[in-house]
């Protein structure tokens, strides 16, 4: 962890531009990669910092340094399930278990590594070459990567003004009083656990509408729509009103519901591997056409057969 002041000539600056005045941070590009990695507090608050944040003299700034292994991706070798590709983007299906950009522990082993592979991307970043949106590691579904510099900052854009239409699916546990709903609750990070999301009082705003696709006695089908993009979002909201997502150990638990449902489908439950999420749609305006496009994905085979086996339980009983 490094620690730092802000001295008298960097007074009402840019924290990217402070920051990069570091002897341990090689540019300005690598103090907004530290910054949006989570890796920045100011003063020990546990508020979100963006890089564009103005700092002021005697502020107290700590960081902790990205591994020099992170600081470029590499062309890789790998299987991509693509949707849809052009001259100006391209969409894939990221299946669960897979990294979406290089990161501590993964390196070579990523969306991002497997596209540089596969086609070219633009520059302006060495870790997330187009990459304008992400989905954790164990949520699957649909992603959406620019080709070029142009289409990267249109496509920014249409996620910065919340344009782009994103839908999910989820299992959750225990089936909601009502059968749709909104929920407006500001995230922030856990303020013990820095690598959790809660809401937060002073966080960043966030919106996430839901409804009952489907509900078996248990466990409920859900869509979400979002209306903003926040880190875990789906999982904190969902959790905050009692309802979490199947699989998710950091904002959930699994529920003992003893001899409720059969014990193929308890083991099931209890071996999903990671969260019950997959994003299963996606529109937006094209960076070059400028129509309105939109692709579906069908839900991945394991949450597909927990929903199978779900409907034929519940129609014998």
């Amino acid at each position: 962890m490094e620690i730092f002041s802000v001295k008298d000539f960097l007074d009402q600056k840019r924290l990217d531009v402070v920051l990069s005045q570091h002897s341990k941070v090689l540019s300005r590009s690598e103090a907004q990669r530290i910054i949006k990695s989570g890796n920045v507090r100011i003063n020990q608050s546990d508020e979100n910092i963006i890089p564009k944040r103005k700092v002021k003299k005697g502020d107290v700034i700590s960081f902790t340094v990205l591994p020099a292994s992170d600081l470029e991706a590499v062309a890789t070798p790998g299987h991509l399930d693509i949707v849809f590709e052009d001259d100006h983007l391209i969409i894939v299906n990221k299946p669960s278990g897979m990294v979406v950009h290089p990161s501590a522990g993964h390196h070579t082993d990523t969306l991002v590594n497997y596209l540089l592979h596969h086609t070219r991307l633009p520059d302006t970043d060495p870790i997330r070459p187009g990459i304008v949106h992400r989905i954790d590691k164990d949520t699957s579904g649909l992603l959406l990567i620019a080709k070029n510099s142009s289409a990267h900052e249109h496509l920014a854009s249409q996620f910065f003004n919340h344009s782009i239409s994103r839908k999910y699916e989820a299992l959750v546990w225990g089936v909601p009083k009502e059968i749709k709903g909104t929920i407006n609750k500001p995230l922030g990070r856990h303020p013990s656990d820095r690598k959790k999301f809660a809401v937060r009082e002073y966080g960043k705003q966030a919106i996430t509408h839901w409804t009952v696709l489907q509900s078996y006695n248990y466990l409920s089908l859900i869509e979400c729509k979002l209306e903003t993009g926040r880190t875990h979002q789906i999982r904190v909201h969902m959790s905050s009103i009692g309802h979490p997502l199947v699989g998710d150990s950091v904002y959930g638990r699994f529920r003992n519901l003893g001899k409720k449902l059969s014990d193929s489908l308890i083991t099931l439950l209890k071996i999903y591997p990671g969260q019950a999420l997959h994003a299963k749609s996606l529109g937006f305006v094209h960076p070059f056409t400028n129509k309105w496009i939109e692709f579906e994905s069908k839900r991945p085979s394991e949450m597909e057969t927990i929903i199978k086996m779900l409907q034929d339980f519940f129609q014998k009983s």
